[in-house]
């Protein structure tokens, strides 16, 4: 009987090892899973091929797709819309704008595939806008889904007489909200800016198939400009960028322009390298970077960054990778890619955010002269010199994603430099995702730390007094009462630190530094009060029980802390210590921070540690003690050389588990700080951690997103790191007790 239970035992014991070590590989595989996709690059399958619909010989100012990628559309230098299925090429419908029948179109610019406005400048001096957009309705047979191609004229349908009898040779065009923007420029570098506000109208908002009317306004500014080779305007449509062939930039202030006329030049830089000729130039989403290609394969991000000396041009990243002049270059709708087409057909993808090219392949066995993107970027078309389109399918899941772009400083739009930031979401459309994790990892090491630096001397200094020193009647008491702390669920820690706590500390601020440095003082003057006490008062107080006298001391001086705290702050920092560290220092406080997770979490820590390392320390034979000190050691000196020596492994365990505890904590550190993802070494300032940061933005992130999959990657990085902290714990632990086992 005792031999089978022996091996049932041994058996069920084996069995729940090897249990949990399959339960922990499987957790890490289900990890590995859900982050691997982040690094994969972009794949394309071809859709279609076939001659591009209208005049042969008129070549191509415009390509776009819908939002479903089933119709696109291309707009010929004739002034023809040719609408056509994306897959097939089945033509839908071409037709002309209203545009006089000699017109020839001199120059031409688009707004943001999203917004559909389109600017034509003519040889005649005048200039045609027009909105071109997309109506989506449902059949009542089979409720198949059919798009009707529209398009306005926000303008006037009669093109508009800029320059008399001169060529618009340059044209650019921006819209935001309700009102858009046309910068058109003349062979002598007239500008004309043109305005145009959308009129509410009461009648009209009950009409949905009313066409919008705007006021429009005209200004011209003689001789702003050189000629440019392209005229450019921001998404604020505040600044107007005039470039020439060789990269020379201009940058204009029109914030003053329909006030009172005037029009400051902020900025000037030469975007290209010597030698180099400009191809293209486009904003990207948001109209905040702006992308320069070259000829010689190369394509540059810049933007306005701010500085003591004003507003300057800074060239931010840089895309190589093509050996050919690059034909061809847009943006995607609503990410911060863009895509490249060079003279021998060459497609590559990138993504500035994280400065990489995502997908590189030959696409066209001729050149390309012209290419679109579908709005949710999962389709391309692309025109070849032989008159072809080719329709491909893309799937880019994750382009934003970089090992550059999670571990290290990025360059982000508004940004006076490069940093380290943590923002998943926002209310724009045009929002540049950062994924940085550097400042949850640096606020789960900050919160843990604080949290140790509290408990990691409390618990183990009275682990050792409780299994060394404390009586054992005591001692019976005291363990399970410290024990029983660790009960207390975390979820009830943090709401009393952040709402009882950090108030608190906010309120009695020198008071809490009062008590960590006069209550350590005032213990050891009660130390060597006892020692000089006589011999005859010690004996009323049996060996083990001298903490007790200790709690009368603990509360004296921290009352003393207290009521000495309100005449020092008045006397050394004007009476309220917080404002003389923001004035006198520049040190910022925030009420849940740091010290607060701290406190809080130190406190739930304590249990963890003092219960692991007390065990060690009791554990030790008693013999070794009493051999030591029957030699001639004291107790302190039995302690020192011998008792904590054969103990340090089972101590070095419990600081291990603590920190891993520390390390994890979720609910103290969500509710107790402010939950800003900052590196900030400062006391006095919260942070987020990894752990609080799943815990907040898991429900809000969409499946098998970047965010989602992020936040697993988060996970990851606290299971490797939880790993390797108590891989390296065992190695330890094993190393001290064969070193220690002799004893």
């Amino acid at each position: 009987m005792r031999y089978a239970v022996d091996h049932f035992a041994r058996t069920t014991i084996s069995l729940g090892g090897i249990g949990i070590i399959v339960i922990l590989l499987l957790i890490f595989i289900y990890l590995v899973q859900e982050v691997m996709p982040l690094f994969s690059g972009a794949s394309v399958e071809a859709r279609g091929s076939y001659d591009r619909p209208g005049n042969p010989g008129v070549p191509t100012l415009q390509l776009s797709i819908e939002e479903q990628a089933g119709m696109a559309m291309r707009l010929d230098a004739e002034g023809v819309f040719h609408f056509f299925e994306l897959d097939t090429g089945v033509l839908a419908s071409s037709e002309r704008l209203n545009l006089p029948t000699s017109a020839t179109i001199s120059s031409f610019a688009s707004d943001s595939a999203e917004s559909g406005l389109l600017a034509l400048g003519l040889e005649s001096g005048e200039m045609l806008l027009v909105e071109q957009e997309y109506d989506t309705s449902f059949s009542t047979v089979d409720n198949s889904r059919i798009v009707t191609p529209s398009y306005t004229y926000p303008a006037g349908e009669q093109p508009l007489l800029v320059y008399d009898n001169e060529p618009v040779t340059q044209i650019a065009v921006g819209s935001r909200g309700e009102q858009f923007l046309a910068a058109l420029s003349n062979a002598a570098g007239d500008v004309v800016l043109l305005r145009g506000a959308r009129q509410q109208n009461l009648l009209g908002a009950f009409d949905p198939d009313a066409s919008p009317v705007y006021n429009l306004s005209q200004i011209t500014l003689p001789e702003l400009v050189p000629p440019a080779n392209q005229l450019l305007l921001d998404g604020d449509l505040r600044w107007l960028l005039a470039i020439d062939r060789r990269g020379a930039v201009r940058v204009f202030d029109l914030a003053s322009a329909f006030r009172d006329g005037s029009v400051a030049e902020v900025a000037r830089a030469n975007l290209l390298p010597q030698g180099a000729n400009l191809v293209d130039a486009r904003f990207l989403l948001g109209g905040v970077s702006l992308l320069i290609s070259s000829d010689r394969g190369e394509t540059s991000q810049w933007f306005l960054v701010r500085d003591e000396n004003g507003n300057q041009l800074q060239q931010v990243r840089s895309f190589g990778g093509s050996d050919s002049p690059i034909v061809s270059i847009t943006g995607e709708w609503r990410r911060k890619n863009f895509v490249t087409t060079d003279a021998t057909g060459s497609v590559r993808i990138f993504n500035t955010t994280a400065s990489r090219a995502v997908f590189e392949g030959d696409l066209l066995q001729a050149g390309a002269v012209a290419m679109a993107v579908a709005p949710r970027g999962n389709a391309l078309l692309l025109e070849s010199t032989d008159g072809k389109l080719h329709a491909w399918r893309l799937d880019n899941p994750h382009p934003e994603i970089s090992w550059s772009a999670l571990w290290e400083r990025v360059w982000y739009e508004g940004y006076s430099e490069p940093d380290y930031i943590w923002q998943s979401s926002a209310a724009s459309n045009d929002f540049e995702p950062k994924y940085s994790l550097m400042p949850l990892t640096f606020g789960t090491f900050k919160a843990a730390f604080f949290a140790m630096l509290l408990a990691a001397p409390l618990a183990v200094c009275g682990a050792i007094y409780t299994g060394y020193f404390m009586a054992p009647r005591l001692r019976r008491k005291v363990k399970p009462l410290v024990e029983l702390m660790e009960a207390l669920p975390t979820v009830v820690l943090g709401f009393l630190a952040g709402l009882w706590l950090a108030p608190l500390v906010e309120e009695h601020l020198l008071s809490v530094f009062s008590i960590v440095v006069l209550l350590p003082l005032g213990i050891v003057a009660a130390s060597l009060l006892w020692m000089y006490l006589p011999r005859s008062l010690g004996e009323y107080l049996p060996d083990g029980w001298e903490a007790v006298m200790l709690v009368p001391v603990v509360l004296f001086f921290c009352w003393m802390a207290v009521v000495l705290a309100t005449p020092m702050e008045s006397l050394f920092f004007g009476g309220d210590l917080r404002n003389w560290l923001s004035d006198e220092l520049g040190v910022s406080y925030d009420q849940r921070n740091a010290m607060v997770v701290g406190l809080a979490m130190g406190f739930a820590v304590i249990p963890t540690i003092f219960s692991i390392a007390e065990d060690a320390i009791f554990n030790v034979p008693q013999q070794l003690s009493y051999g030591s000190q029957a030699l001639g050691a004291t107790p302190w000196q039995s302690l020192y050389r011998v008792v904590l020596p054969t103990a340090s492994p089972g101590i070095f365990s419990a600081l291990m588990v603590g920190m891993g505890r520390a390390v994890g904590e979720t609910m103290i550190v969500l509710m107790a700080t402010g939950n800003t993802p900052i590196m900030d070494i400062n006391l006095f300032e919260g942070m987020r951690t990894l752990a609080a940061n799943i815990a907040v933005e898991i429900p809000e992130s969409e499946v098998d997103s970047s965010h989602y999959r992020i936040l697993f990657l988060a996970a990851l990085v606290l299971f490797v790191f939880t790993f390797f902290v108590n891989t390296i714990a065992e190695v330890v632990r094993q190393r001290l007790r064969s070193r220690y086992n002799v004893l």
